[in-house]
């Protein structure tokens, strides 16, 4: 999955692709280099942003989104608003990736009428307040309890399991210590039966580590991918496409895949 963010402030890319017709080629530059999917965002969710308003949120994702109409690939659209989504999808969206992992009012209702498939997310707080002192008594435990849940709500709501995917949400209300965890244990999220998506690229985990900045990230957003794969991802989310494909290959091929 691609990453194109459509935001003046995000944490990696925020004011690269303002405009649709530049997050658009950008779309397509990521396809070309491999993606199996584009994933267009309008609101920045890096640790102490602020929300946007929906009319903004749609001023800068349906253009996008409906330039890329025909572009061989599905496009999801990350959002945690229900207007936003239905509109996404009349434009062409397969796909909804909601942070809030569909418990704002009126998500679940949009996702079930609507013939798409949706990413359900672990995070604990707001963005602005989230990384402010997380704690847990079993981080992988709590976090596998609450998206079990969440997938027990969407299933009631309509939205069959196979539209389904999980994502334990890396840097969403967690130390490094509980991302590290979190990785570590990933495999045990398929047993809840659905696809598991893994987003660790450039993220502050990986600065912590390295000590890098966002953009000089890529050799350690890499790894992490491919640890990810390992330990049981069926998607990882990604900004630099080219390089996690190539790394991939070669582990594809060690593994007779």
């Amino acid at each position: 999955m691609g990453v194109v963010n459509v935001t003046p402030d995000s944490f990696s890319d925020g004011g690269r692709f303002a405009g649709a017709g530049q997050a658009a080629a950008y779309a397509r530059k990521l396809i070309e280099e491999g993606a199996d999917i584009v994933d267009i965002g309008g609101e920045s969710t890096r640790p102490g942003s602020s929300p946007v308003v929906l009319e903004e949120e749609r001023r800068r994702v349906l253009p996008v989104i409906e330039a890329l109409a025909g572009c061989g690939v599905p496009v999801s659209v990350d959002t945690q608003k229900p207007g936003l989504m239905r509109e996404a999808v009349a434009a062409g969206a397969s796909l909804v990736n909601d942070i809030s992992a569909l418990t704002g009012p009126g998500t679940l209702e949009t996702v079930a009428k609507a013939p798409i498939a949706v990413c359900l997310m672990h995070k604990r707080g707001d963005p602005r307040t989230m990384q402010d002192d997380p704690v847990y008594d079993d981080v992988v435990r709590e976090v596998h309890d609450y998206l079990a849940g969440r997938v027990a709500a969407a299933e009631a709501a309509g939205i069959a399991r196979d539209r389904i995917v999980v994502d334990p949400g890396f840097g969403f209300g967690k130390t490094l210590e509980h991302n590290l965890a979190l990785l570590c244990a990933l495999a045990r999220f398929r047993s809840l039966g659905v696809a598991v998506l893994a987003g660790l690229s450039r993220k502050s985990m990986l600065g912590m580590l390295t000590g890098r900045e966002p953009r000089e990230r890529v050799h350690a957003s890499v790894a992490a991918a491919l640890i990810a794969v390992q330990n049981g991802a069926h998607i990882v989310r990604v900004h630099d496409v080219a390089a996690t494909r190539d790394a991939l290959a070669v582990w594809n091929a060690v593994n007779g895949k």
